[in-house]
């Protein structure tokens, strides 16, 4: 799989490309990284990629043509590589919530091109030739795209086969379908005792079944005090099992 990134700071991405379980990855060629710069894709002395918005306002607004060319070379280079097409996503305050069903998706693709916007935006009728998804990691604004870009990468490159150490390490992560799309439970180590408070008794049973249901109840209880949406969708899914539903009721109304 190969991620293409079309960025003003290229540089930047050297922190998932060389660091870390993905930068291990990258090493070992589980997953690739091609950076493009706009700025390489102008024809003027300044290399400009920006101009004022039309009807006015504040800031500045990316041009269509620097990013139309260089999602043009990014898509020819994947095809002269013999990578199957990939969608052009958009980091954008306006996409839809990036979420682990989508990572999952991507992992089990060839990749994509991520543009990373800068400035005020990006001209729409790029937007509109161009761009197969928006993407959003929150209900907040950033500087620009590159930061939303790695969190994409890292989320999806994760989930490869071969990449973490132990594959069943992705299945326990929170918003797993694994996890009924629930948060994950609390995590224990040793010290078996630190600063006078235990681990709790059940993981140290060796009890398999009462371990699992512990951490099960965790994940529940965990989930309907911070993120009650969760336990929702899971029920709307049919993903509570009876047993759930009745320590659910233990935790009092709203639950």
């Amino acid at each position: 799989m190969r991620f293409d990134v079309i960025s003003l700071f290229p540089d930047m991405f050297a922190v998932v490309r060389d660091l870390g379980v993905t930068g291990r990855a990258h090493g070992q060629g589980l997953w690739n990284l091609q950076a493009w710069n706009p700025r390489d894709f102008t024809h003027d002395a300044h290399r400009t990629v920006d101009d004022r918005p039309y009807g006015g306002g504040p800031g500045m607004v990316m041009m269509a043509a620097p990013l139309a060319a260089a999602v043009q070379a990014a898509r020819a280079r994947r095809a002269a590589d013999a990578l199957e097409p990939a969608p052009v996503i958009l980091l954008s305050p306006t996409g839809r919530r990036f979420d682990q069903p989508r990572a999952q998706s991507l992992a089990a693709s060839a990749g994509a091109v991520l543009i990373c916007g800068r400035y005020e935006g990006v001209d729409q009728r790029f937007i509109d030739r161009h761009v197969d998804e928006e993407l959003s990691l929150g209900d907040f604004v950033m500087s620009g795209g590159e930061l939303a870009a790695m969190a994409i990468v890292d989320a999806t490159v994760r989930l490869l086969p071969g990449v973490l150490n132990d594959d069943e390490s992705a299945i326990q992560d929170s918003f797993n379908p694994a996890l009924s799309g629930l948060l994950d439970s609390p995590h224990y180590t040793r010290p078996e005792i630190y600063e006078g408070e235990a681990v709790p008794a059940p993981l140290l049973s060796g009890h398999h079944a009462n371990i699992a249901r512990w951490r099960r109840e965790q994940s529940l209880r965990l989930t309907a005090e911070r993120r009650p949406d969760l336990i929702q969708r899971a029920r709307e899914q049919g993903w509570l099992t009876p047993q759930d539903e009745r320590f659910l009721k233990t935790l009092g109304p709203g639950a």
